[in-house]
């Protein structure tokens, strides 16, 4: 299954517009509150480096892409509903919201940092809104959807914990649903110091603090410092990274994403997501608008800030966020193939301190069962199963069968 990364903020802050020009749909965008009713979900790309150049091979992707020496690896996208204040407690679509962001193994926090919308979400004046403040109300109702469901399970909690379950088995049970595990917990608890505490003598600040910190580690969040091509909008970009200088904040403008790649879609130009630059290809099918929009993307956008900001906010998060490595299986060592022949087709990306024999259970279970070691084709090293791979490691792994057979 693919990663998935859900898209959060207010409404109008350029969610459905970010969610489009990294997946290239054709979702619906507009001013008005709640555009998007539903959540949408679609299929954009994490962008490594690939390996083929390295080993002079020529590669044949299975479960990617590769263009230009670049692996598309498969992510999911998912465009949620904008929240309102008291979205936690059902409001607007807040349920809905809710239920289908416990899905994502990561959150993209879209703020609009120009400051054109005011705190309900609605369009005003460039500079008038706060984006320190919208990002906060977001957070404060995700916060508080984490601390519903403790609060409101505690005398449940309690009594499992007075049948002797461990307290951390017993909290991880009630947030299972929406992807938290016992070390999530574990590290909530120990960090809201309260690890040590009677859970009947845990307080609500206590549960709050708790709250606050388990949904931190659980949902690893980017923000999207969005329309940063709006004249002041540096400035708010600036407080942003000052005031959470704890969180990647990522500028970015989607409508410029969105330009080059339906201008690309077109065969006006020719661009990559997220380079640093794009060559026009037919100059002379370009309206004056379209040349207008290209010069003030390659001035203002490219010139300021290097890219557009989406691929990059979404390779951040899988790679730098999730801490993924992109790891190469390969059945022939000598050809890099599977057993098919096909040279490098698979790309598998394992969180960070996966081990090879995480990686011959993630291909097939049975390998794990006379799993022997693995070799690293690169370096023409013997790994042991216990081995933490690393990115873009290429990996023949020997079992008991394949020795047997060979």
């Amino acid at each position: 299954m693919p990663i998935k990364i859900g898209i959060i903020g207010k409404t109008n802050t350029g969610k459905t517009t970010f969610f489009n020009s990294a997946t290239l749909s054709s979702s619906e965008i507009s001013t008005y509150p709640f555009t998007t009713k539903k959540p949408e979900s679609s299929l954009t790309n994490a962008i490594s480096l690939c390996v083929h150049p390295e080993f002079n091979v020529f590669d044949n992707p299975k479960n990617s892409k590769c263009i230009d020496g670049w692996r598309y690896i498969p992510i999911e996208l998912i465009d949620l509903p904008g929240l309102i204040k008291d979205a936690w407690q059902g409001k607007g679509l807040g349920n809905q919201f809710l239920s289908v962001a416990a899905q994502a193994d990561a959150i993209l926090h879209v703020v609009d940092v120009s400051g054109g919308i005011d705190s309900s979400g609605k369009i005003s004046e460039a500079g008038t809104g706060d984006p320190i403040s919208d990002f906060a109300d977001i957070e404060e109702e995700l916060i508080m959807w984490y601390l519903k469901i403790l609060e409101g399970n505690r005398d449940k909690v309690s009594k499992v914990i007075h049948t002797g379950t461990d307290k951390i088995v017993a909290i991880a049970d009630l947030y299972r649903g929406i992807g938290v595990n016992n070390s999530h917990v574990k590290e909530a608890l120990h960090m809201a110091g309260i690890e040590d505490k009677e859970f009947d003598d845990i307080d609500f600040q206590d549960s709050k603090k708790f709250a606050t910190i388990l949904r931190k580690i659980s949902k690893p969040t980017l923000i999207v410092a969005n329309k940063i091509d709006v004249e002041g909008a540096d400035k708010n970009f600036a407080r942003l990274r000052e005031r959470y200088n704890d969180t990647i904040v990522v500028p970015a403008s989607a409508d410029s994403e969105l330009s080059l790649r339906r201008a690309e879609q077109k065969g006006l130009i020719k661009y990559s997501p997220g380079s640093e630059q794009f060559n026009i290809v037919k100059p002379d099918e370009l309206s004056q608008k379209q040349k207008t929009a290209l010069d003030f993307i390659t001035r203002e956008i490219m010139g300021e800030y290097m890219r557009t900001g989406v691929q990059f906010a979404i390779n951040v998060t899988v790679f730098k966020l999730l801490k993924m490595n992109a790891i190469y299986p390969v059945a022939d060592e000598e050809k890099l193939s599977d057993r098919k022949g096909r040279v490098l087709p698979d790309l598998i990306l394992l969180k960070d301190g996966a081990t090879v024999a995480d990686l011959a259970k993630e291909i097939h279970s049975d390998l794990t069962k006379g799993l022997l070691y693995a070799k690293d084709i690169r370096y023409n090293l013997r790994l042991p199963t216990t081995y933490q791979l690393r990115d873009r490691d290429v990996i023949s792994l020997v079992s008991a069968s394949t020795k047997k057979s060979s």
